[in-house]
């Protein structure tokens, strides 16, 4: 099995080859997957060496000491945390050949086509539908709060295929082209007044049976691998002491004695050893990640981040009094990457309502922690048997 010494010794020899003064950036990226050094657990020739997971913080501190480019992971974290996944459990090995390289390098970005304005919270109820017609899919409907769908190439989409069957079973997942005919993308502004979202529609658009993952009317069992590693990528992602929102408040509290209050500084204590504890909780999920394939454990994440988030930049705004009130930029804007930091306290304040959306609604994970997690009574489901084309709607 690979070991730290073999990945140093791998790692030394692509920059030795490939120095990053000098190698085009999308070259090294290139050289780097192909040499196994892109994500180590992957298997050969998927940028990976079957190492374990553990094992790729070794690869990217030498890559780091040495300047070397990365692949921009927050602005391809949707290829990258829920694409390449799903990719590699139920993709064909042409499929894995065709889509991880360009997806890892960042040469093509992704998006999710899942959520409809009639099936959110509800995701099997979507009613997006996907026709047989020879070796194709005609697929028509509407998607909604699609991230990035203004800058992808690549979607992965779920569509109903039989429904006939009940709302789980009559589903089938497909890896979508966004730039064919037929593929009509809208941004949606929001409160903070850029369109970081969009609704997509999709009029007889035309998808090769070749590029569907999974077998046809399992689209809802291979959609559970994309959304338990989604939960995983927005809740667990790591993060150093005092990263992240609690970071900016904190900073805020040193450098403005005159803002301080006896109140503020018991709840702002509170929330920074909730973080901590946030953040400590992360690094186990990932040291268990590296044993397998993420679970319902990842939920409790997303959870305690959306709600710490929102706490935070509430205190952040309350700290600031007046101050938080202002708003810098309200131009419509059609932004690559969310930036919490970056911005001021109004727009971490408004941008972190959403916290509890994205990802599965703070309600949903709340029943998939309690029964998937807890082991309590699942909540009563009339419609679990009901065919797809005979639920109410």
């Amino acid at each position: 099995m690979t070991d730290a010494a073999e990945l140093r010794a791998r790692t030394k020899e692509l920059l030795a080859a490939h120095p990053p003064v000098g190698t085009d950036r999308l070259d090294f990226l290139r050289a780097r997957f192909d040499a196994g050094l892109a994500w180590v657990h992957y298997p050969e020739g998927l940028g990976g060496l079957g190492a374990p997971r553990s094992l790729q913080a070794v690869v990217d501190a030498e890559l780091a000491a040495e300047g070397a480019p990365d692949n921009d992971p927050r602005r391809i974290g949707i290829g990258l945390g829920m694409a390449a996944p799903t990719i590699l459990q139920y993709g064909t090995d042409e499929q894995k050949r065709w889509l991880l390289r360009p997806l890892w390098t960042g040469e093509e970005v992704w998006c999710q086509l899942f959520s409809e304005p009639g099936a959110g919270s509800d995701l099997a109820a979507l009613g997006t539908r996907a026709v047989r017609e020879g070796e194709d899919w005609v697929v028509n409907g509407q998607k909604v709060w699609t991230s990035s769908a203004h800058l992808a190439r690549w979607a992965i989409l779920i569509a109903r295929t039989d429904p006939d069957l009940p709302k789980h079973r009559g589903i089938t997942y497909f890896v979508c082209d966004m730039t064919d005919p037929g593929v009509e993308v809208r941004p949606l502004r929001q409160i903070t007044g850029e369109a970081e979202f969009n609704e997509v529609f999709l009029t007889d658009v035309r998808i090769p049976d070749s590029r569907r993952l999974g077998a046809i009317g399992d689209g809802w069992r291979v959609a559970q691998t994309t959304l338990n590693n989604e939960r995983v990528a927005i809740g667990g992602t790591p993060i150093p002491r005092e990263g992240g929102m609690i970071g900016k408040i904190a900073e805020t509290w040193r450098e403005r004695p005159d803002l301080r209050t006896h109140d503020l500084h018991q709840r702002l204590l509170g929330l920074w050893v909730e973080a901590e504890v946030a953040r400590l909780t992360g690094v186990r999920l990932r040291q268990q990640l590296a044993a397998g394939q993420p679970g319902p454990e990842g939920a409790g994440m997303k959870l305690n981040f959306a709600r710490l988030n929102q706490e935070i930049s509430g205190l952040e705004v309350e700290l600031l009094g007046e101050e938080g009130l202002l708003y810098d930029d309200w131009t419509m804007r059609r932004p690559e990457l969310v930036d919490f930091t970056g911005r001021d306290a109004g727009y971490r304040y408004l941008r972190s309502k959403g916290n509890s959306i994205e990802g599965g609604t703070s309600e949903v994970l709340l029943n998939i922690v309690a029964e998937r997690v807890l082991g309590l009574p699942a909540e009563p489901r009339t419609d679990k048997d009901v065919a797809w084309k005979d639920l109410a709607r």
